[in-house]
């Protein structure tokens, strides 16, 4: 079922204690976030509270006891996208309660999809698809997941992804 903007806040605001996100694409098209790529780009420093409301969520979430999780996959060489995430967004999701890792990908893959998603409560999960310029196509709620793959998925996301702050320091 694909999930227009309101039924997508809903699911994501609907989750009671985990929500886990897969990221595999090296550039995303945000418009939201459009004007502080082209900043980056420019070596000009991001406006501030440039995403206050989703870091407000963000620590009310943690506050509750909930736990956001997210895997980036990232690819060399960086584009000027996943350059601008690493830098520029990444951060001050961490500051906020994410907890955020990093795989690099290297010449014999990483063993997970090429499908982003995000699972929450480990039963809910929605597929995100994306023009080849990285604009979202849709968000789709799977009707009947494998759970069992996309918890596999899951953990070894997390268990090959290194912490940011840990990959940040070694990078």
């Amino acid at each position: 079922m694909l999930l227009d903007l309101d039924r997508w806040r809903a699911v994501f605001r609907g989750f009671t204690k985990s929500a886990f996100r897969l990221e595999t694409r090296q550039v995303y098209t945000m418009p939201g976030e459009q004007e502080d790529f082209e900043r980056f780009l420019a070596g000009l420093p991001a406006l501030p509270d440039d995403n206050r409301e989703w870091h407000d969520r963000v620590r009310g979430y943690v506050a509750a006891g909930k736990t956001i999780q997210r895997a980036k996959v990232i690819r060399r060489p960086l584009t000027d996208y996943t350059r601008y995430l690493l830098s520029a967004c990444i951060p001050e999701n961490v500051a906020v309660g994410e907890d955020y890792r990093i795989i690099e990908a290297g010449d014999h893959g990483t063993g997970l999809p090429e499908q982003d998603f995000w699972m929450f409560d480990e039963r809910i999960v929605v597929h995100l698809d994306y023009e080849p310029d990285g604009t979202q196509r849709s968000r789709e709620l799977v009707e009947e997941p494998d759970l069992p793959r996309y918890l596999h998925w899951r953990d070894l996301a997390l268990k090959q992804g290194v912490p940011f702050d840990e990959w940040h320091a070694g990078s």
